[in-house]
């Protein structure tokens, strides 16, 4: 039998591990994010009426690097709106299968914010963390549309200008919500064993086909992203670790003849 080498944690303890942060969201790094720009908007932005949004996306740090994400009318009846993603940055940092993100956010309170934190990647790979519209005050929105299946979770106390829990799990057969330390839904799609996509997180602004837009004296709104972090457990790390290996060695080593 061998021994296992010095450095590795004994069999028992490694089992014990738990996962891991990987990502701890510092809003006002430039290294871990970008202001004002996403693949997810056609070409980049700043716009999207494709999607109902009344967005002008703009890089100023007073609209996302404090935590607190707004949104201001601008003259022309778009809104300059704050968004924040990983996609471009100097990180890079994806979310992958197997990570759990946890996030501690305080909704809204105008009709017409459109709040949200999600994932993107190359036109797809799009998990909703949550979004919410104060038209539903009591509902949040959970949706998989890596694979399909969504939820409209319900609770009194998810309301206008609540602090609300979130925690997902980007499970490779199932993605799993919770809300508040309950969990409240397992869609069983999962995202596959190979999933991996940036984070986003925005202040959008609805144009009135899905959601009423705001009202006409409502020139400002905003919401606040407390904490954002990701956790990965060991298996996961370890892949990635290797994965890194191969990269610096320049891939997998050719067979011998």
């Amino acid at each position: 039998m061998e021994n296992p080498a010095p450095d590795s944690p004994p069999p028992a303890e490694a089992a014990l591990r738990g996962p891991e942060p990987v990502f701890t969201a510092d809003f006002t790094s430039t290294r871990q994010w970008v202001a004002g720009r996403s693949w997810a908007y056609p070409n980049g932005g700043p716009i999207n009426p494709g999607d109902n949004k009344l967005d002008y996306l703009v890089s100023d740090p007073a609209y996302s690097r404090s935590g607190t994400f707004r949104a201001t009318r601008r003259p022309d009846g778009r809104w300059n709106t704050g968004l924040l993603t990983t996609e471009g940055s100097e990180e890079a940092f994806t979310v992958r299968t197997g990570d759990v993100l946890e996030a501690r956010v305080r909704l809204p309170y105008e009709i017409g914010a459109w709040p949200a934190i999600w994932t993107w990647r190359d036109g797809d790979q799009e998990i909703d963390v949550f979004e919410y519209h104060p038209d539903n005050p009591d509902l949040l929105e959970l949706s998989n549309h890596v694979r399909g299946g969504g939820f409209y979770h319900r609770d009194p106390a998810i309301r206008p200008g609540a602090w609300i829990d979130l925690r997902v799990e980007f499970g490779r057969r199932s993605v799993v919500w919770w809300v508040n330390g309950k969990q409240v839904f397992a869609d069983r799609q999962g995202v596959g064993r190979g999933w991996h996509a940036y984070l986003i997180v925005n202040l959008s602004v609805c144009a009135g086909r899905y959601h009423p837009p705001p009202t006409p004296r409502t020139t400002e709104m905003s919401y606040e992203v407390q904490r954002l972090v990701v956790l990965r457990p060991p298996a996961v790390l370890e892949a990635v670790d290797e994965e890194a290996e191969e990269d610096a060695d320049g891939g997998a080593p050719e067979p011998e003849a």
